[in-house]
């Protein structure tokens, strides 16, 4: 109730509710508002109602530090619950977990030095029976020689082996092939030159040439493999390809001839003789093998050479 003054008619006292709402400034503009939380969007309403709800129910100035205080310890609270349900955010955030151990790293000690023990075991009975194989199969040698009779034992009859493993053998000598020529010579006479050592023109012209010709390396060689392939110790042909392997031999022979002017100025080839010097290779020092030394030959017969086959080589 208004307390009125005696006959002044005007109100006397305390302020009325509404002129203390007017002189008090609005909560709102001294608390702000939580950054946490989001008004919902509401329908308009009236302007007193508009004022009343979005005061904080806050009586003192110190309620905005609390509320602040409160929703920062809500926010901790919030991310540490995170960290302790998410596995995620506990591998970015806290210590890696430790991956679980597989194959024999979960062994206890004990069974993983067993294991271990059995794998050794296994590499090396791999390792021997391989070497004994190898040595089974592979040309006679020292080892083979010392130690055939265990080799033997270790392969027969389970490990047997009916085959070559090396085809052809691997070269222990050293074979050239030579020939010599009878020339007629210019004035009607007759006369025989020296040998010469084809392959070791062939060796001289490899031996430092870092791309040497097909020609150089394999065709004296061939030639000569496959003259010993189709005759025999007699140098009788065997077969079919007999003839065509002596062919092909002249021709290649006759042909080094002209290139190397053994038959001189206005001389013409009329005879060819070609033969093979095998010389063993010297044994390694640590072996025990005697072999001799001393080169064998195999000579082959006169070879008549057909006229004109020396003009232009292999027509």
């Amino acid at each position: 109730m208004d307390v009125h003054d005696g006959g002044t008619g005007s109100p006397q006292g305390p302020n009325t509710s509404r002129e203390a709402e007017a002189e008090t400034p609005p909560a709102r503009e001294t608390v702000p508002r939580p950054r946490t939380e989001l008004p919902s969007p509401e329908p308009a309403s009236r302007p007193e109602d508009a004022d009343s709800e979005s005061v904080p129910r806050a009586e003192h100035p110190d309620s905005a530090g609390a509320f602040q205080a409160e929703s920062a310890g809500d926010a901790g609270d919030t991310s540490d619950a995170g960290d302790a349900g998410d596995p995620a955010a506990g591998l970015v955030g806290g210590p890696r977990r430790p991956e679980p151990r597989t194959g024999v790293a979960a062994l206890s000690p004990r069974y993983q030095v067993g294991a271990a023990l059995a794998l050794a075991v296994v590499a090396v009975t791999v390792c021997v029976h391989i070497g004994m194989v190898f040595l089974h199969v592979a040309p006679s040698n020292t080892v083979t020689k010392t130690h055939g009779e265990a080799i033997d034992d270790w392969i027969y009859p389970e490990f047997e082996q009916n085959w070559k493993l090396f085809a052809p053998n691997p070269l222990q000598q050293n074979i050239a092939v030579q020939v010599r020529a009878q020339v007629r010579t210019v004035d009607g006479g007759s006369r025989t030159t020296g040998w010469y050592d084809l392959s070791a023109q062939d060796g001289r012209a490899i031996d430092g040439n870092p791309l040497p010709s097909h020609t150089q390396q394999n065709e004296l060689r061939r030639a000569w493999d496959f003259f010993t392939a189709t005759h025999d110790n007699g140098n009788r042909a065997v077969g079919l390809r007999g003839a065509l392997s002596e062919t092909y031999l002249r021709h290649i022979v006759v042909l080094r001839l002209e290139r190397g002017g053994a038959a001189g100025d206005g001389g013409v080839v009329e005879r060819i003789q070609v033969r093979s010097q095998t010389t063993n290779v010297t044994p390694p020092k640590w072996s025990t093998e005697k072999v001799s030394m001393s080169p064998v030959y195999r000579e082959l017969p006169w070879w008549s050479v057909p006229d004109g086959e020396t003009e232009g080589g292999t027509r």
